[in-house]
């Protein structure tokens, strides 16, 4: 079996420039140890990517809900923020409204991270693909759910295991300029927000019954991406196509992405829609928008036929339309100790989608644990676990351990990750004040484990 041989010393090598292997670099480079970041972009392109920059965003340019007392996801971006997050922070800066969730601008988020990233005198940038595992040396493995066949194949010899795998789609992205604004208008849902640009993050396009059973149908007659002979489409739910939504059946859009509630027309307010397809900023300057939750497998030219049925985007142009990849990720459970490390080979660390982690917040979390872990290892630093009643603990603990093997499948952070708070009973009625004692008590124990490092 071939492996990649490299005299590492205390010098850490970290594959992938995406959110993990980008997090990781930050976190171990600030803690004092030397880092080789290696990427293949531009070198070596993937479907979904389009530049060469670190951190690029392919699917989304939203991050979720920021609320840390009642999200856990929310409760993970404080956890990043406490502890200097290159993502998080960087996030912030290149913040768009968005209602009470923290969507970004991509274009100027990734180039942010990656000139951040090379201004650092301990990071030095190679490109160009890692097709073998490593004999000696620290590294960690952060190379994302497209991951290069080579390497997953290299991955697949040394554990012994096939390659897991399912489908993820993305969403259009549509120029503003083209968006019709007589049928259009702006607001978040339920007018969520602290400013008036917040509460007038998305735009909003309306449909009756009549013009929602017409889209329902275009839908499920649309020409689809065929899959190759012998693959099995496996979805994430969190990001299912939204053909597979309708095939659930007629309504199951009318209550996930095209969900009416919390909106009022504005060009009609005294009639409630009967559907509503929304629409978030995707840049800066507000000159894109991409369409909320309508990832697809549709083909092209089947795509713009459908989407343009949508009340206000009969004249839209795109600057991307939707597209499907196959994401590829570890059965972690079985082959991750709690350190992250393969347990045949402990001096390979696995951080972010690979691990099976879902999301651009939770691939990020697991780089900067694992940047974090693998400096700590390199220095010499003897560290207490990470405390498993934070975000982070949940969701090293469910990767590494707590989640059934047989079963194992890529999952986002939640509540029901976390242990149960004592005294405080189950039910819709009691879970604002359980989210509240979940983030309360994770909020303490992240603090104290981040001494550790001060």
């Amino acid at each position: 079996m071939p492996y990649l041989r490299v005299m590492t010393d205390k010098t850490l090598h970290i594959v992938g420039g995406g959110m993990a292997g980008s997090e990781a670099a930050w976190q171990a480079s600030h803690m004092g140890v030397d880092v080789v970041l290696h990427e293949m972009r531009p070198q070596v392109e993937t479907f979904a990517h389009q530049t060469g920059d670190f951190a690029e965003m392919v699917c989304s340019n939203s991050f979720r809900s920021d609320d840390d007392e009642q999200n856990a996801v929310g409760l993970l971006h404080w956890e990043m923020r406490q502890a200097d997050g290159l993502i998080m922070t960087t996030a912030d800066q290149h913040r768009l409204p968005a209602g009470g969730a923290l969507a970004v601008d991509r274009e100027a988020f990734s180039a942010t991270v990656t000139e951040k990233l090379r201004g650092r005198d301990n990071i030095r940038v190679e490109y160009g693909e890692i097709s073998e595992l490593p004999t000696d040396g620290n590294w960690i493995f952060a190379t994302g759910p497209l991951t290069s066949p080579a390497l997953g194949e290299a991955i697949a010899r040394e554990t012994g295991a096939e390659r897991l795998a399912f489908f993820d789609a993305i969403a259009p992205i549509v120029y503003a300029d083209t968006i019709n604004m007589d049928v259009a208008w702006a607001q978040s849902r339920y007018d969520k927000g602290e400013t008036e640009e917040e509460r007038k993050a998305y735009l909003n396009c309306p449909m009756t019954k009549e013009q929602y059973e017409a889209f329902i149908d275009a839908l499920l007659a649309a020409e689809k991406t065929e899959f190759h002979e012998g693959e099995t489409a496996t979805y994430f739910d969190g990001c299912l196509p939204i053909e597979v939504m309708a095939e659930r059946g007629r309504e199951t859009l009318r209550f996930g992405p095209m969900k009416p509630v919390g909106l009022t027309n504005a060009h009609d307010p005294e009639n409630k829609p009967y559907a509503v397809v929304q629409l978030r900023r995707d840049n800066a300057l507000g000159t894109l928008f991409n369409i909320v939750g309508f990832q697809t497998k549709m083909k092209y030219g089947a795509q713009a036929e459908v989407f343009k049925m949508i009340p206000g985007l009969e004249d839209a142009s795109f600057a991307r339309l939707g597209g499907i990849h196959r994401n590829t990720f570890m059965n972690s459970p079985t082959l991750l100790d709690n350190q992250m490390r393969l347990k045949s080979r402990p001096n390979l660390r696995f951080a972010g989608q690979v691990t099976g982690v879902e999301g651009y917040v939770e691939s990020a979390a697991m780089g900067l644990l694992a940047g974090r872990l693998a400096a700590a290892e390199i220095l010499g630093l003897d560290l207490p676990t990470v405390p498993q009643d934070t975000a982070m603990g949940a969701l090293i603990h469910h990767i590494t351990g707590g989640a059934e093997a047989k079963t194992f499948q890529p999952m986002n952070v939640n509540f029901g990750l976390f242990r149960p708070v004592d005294g405080l009973k189950g039910g819709r009625r009691g879970r604002k004040d359980r989210y509240k004692a979940y983030t309360d008590r994770a909020k303490v124990e992240w603090s104290d484990w981040l001494t550790n490092f001060s």
